[in-house]
C-alpha cells in the first residue's frame, strides 16, 4: 500500500546510494496520487480535491528531497509518516492537514493526437478561459528518469545531457519539462519513455534543464532509422492541460560524443518524420551534450 511504502521501504535506503530512494519517491508520488484520485471518484463520499492536492504536494516535496544532493533540508521521512493516518482514512479524515502547503492542481496530459481534436489556438494566443478545456484528471508527474543500464562488452550506452532549449517566450512557459523517447521509423517505442523534472530555471530566451538522460537501449541494438525524440511540454492554466509546444529529434548518424544543437519543429509530434515544419526561422535550438560509454 502507499502508506506502507511511505513509512517502511525507504528506511532501508537512508545513507546509501541515492538513486533507489529517488526512484521510489517518484513511483510513490505517482502511484499514491493515482490511487487517491481513484478513491475520490468512488461513491458519494468524495475526498476534497484540496486534500488530494496537498498530499500530492507533500509527495513531490519528498521526491525532490530524495533526489537532492545539496542539502539535508527538505521534506523528511518523519514528515512523510505524518501522512499515514490521512492515507489510511482518506474517505473519513476530517482533521486539519498537518502541513501548510499549497495543493498541486490536478492536470491533464493529452495523449498523442488528442490535442489536435480539441479547439485550440496557437501558443502565442491563449484564447478565452475554458476554450476546449475538458474535465481535469491526473496524469504522470514529470521526473521519471531511469538509471543507466548495466554495461555489456562491446556495447555502447548513451547519456544525453539536456542543457537548454531556446524559445522566444521561454519566460512564460509554466512547469516546462521534456519527454524523451526512442522510436523506430513507424513511431513505435524502442525503449521506455522518460520525462525530465520541471526545468531548473528560465532565463531570457532559454529554458534551462541541465539534466542527464540515460538512453535505455544499447546503441548497437537500435533498429536502422531509429531516432531519439525530445518533446517540450508546458502547462496551460486556461485550458487546464499539459500541452506539447514543440519537438526535436536526433537520428542515429548524429550520435557522437560532445555538444550538439538540433532544430525545433512545430507540433503535433511527427514520430514518422514525414511532415516536418520548423517552429521558427529564428536561431533557436535544443542544446544537448552526448557522452558514450563503451566497455
Amino acid at each position: 500500500s502507499c502508506q506502507a511504502r511511505a513509512g517502511g521501504d525507504w528506511t532501508g535506503h537512508v545513507g546509501s546510494d541515492p538513486e533507489p530512494p529517488a526512484a521510489l519517491g517518484r513511483q510513490l508520488q505517482e502511484g499514491c496520487r493515482l490511487r487517491l484520485v481513484g478513491a475520490a471518484g468512488r461513491g458519494d463520499r468524495r475526498v476534497p480535491d484540496k486534500t488530494i492536492g496537498k498530499i500530492a504536494t507533500c509527495l513531490e516535496l519528498r521526491s525532490a528531497a530524495l533526489q537532492s544532493t545539496q542539502s539535508q533540508d527538505g521534506f523528511k521521512l518523519e514528515d512523510l509518516k505524518k501522512l499515514e493516518p490521512i492515507l489510511k482514512n482518506i474517505l473519513t479524515y476530517n482533521k486539519e492537514f498537518p502541513f501548510d502547503v499549497q495543493p498541486v492542481p490536478l492536470r491533464r496530459i493529452l495523449a498523442p493526437g488528442e490535442e489536435e481534436n480539441l479547439e485550440f489556438e496557437d501558443d502565442d494566443e491563449e484564447g478565452g478561459a475554458g476554450a476546449g478545456s475538458p474535465n481535469s484528471f491526473p496524469a504522470r508527474v514529470p521526473g521519471t528518469l531511469l538509471p543507466r543500464l548495466p554495461s555489456e562488452p562491446g556495447m555502447t550506452l548513451l547519456t544525453i545531457k539536456i542543457e537548454k532549449i531556446g524559445l522566444k517566450d521561454a519566460g512564460q512557459c509554466i512547469d516546462p519539462y521534456i519527454t524523451v523517447s526512442v522510436k523506430d521509423l513507424n513511431g513505435i517505442d524502442l525503449s521506455p519513455v522518460q520525462d525530465t523534472p520541471v526545468a531548473s530555471r528560465k532565463e531570457d530566451t532559454y529554458v534551462h534543464f541541465n539534466v542527464d538522460i540515460e538512453i535505455q537501449k544499447h546503441i548497437e541494438k537500435l533498429t536502422k532509422g531509429a531516432a531519439i525524440f525530445f518533446e517540450f511540454k508546458h502547462y496551460k492554466p486556461k485550458k487546464r492541460f499539459t500541452s506539447t509546444k514543440c519537438f526535436a529529434f536526433m537520428e542515429m548518424d548524429e550520435i557522437k560524443p560532445g555538444p550538439i544543437i538540433i532544430e525545433l519543429y512545430k507540433k503535433p509530434t511527427d514520430f514518422k518524420r514525414k511532415k516536418l515544419q520548423l517552429l521558427t526561422k529564428k536561431p533557436l535550438y535544443l542544446h544537448l551534450h552526448q557522452t558514450l560509454h563503451k566497455e
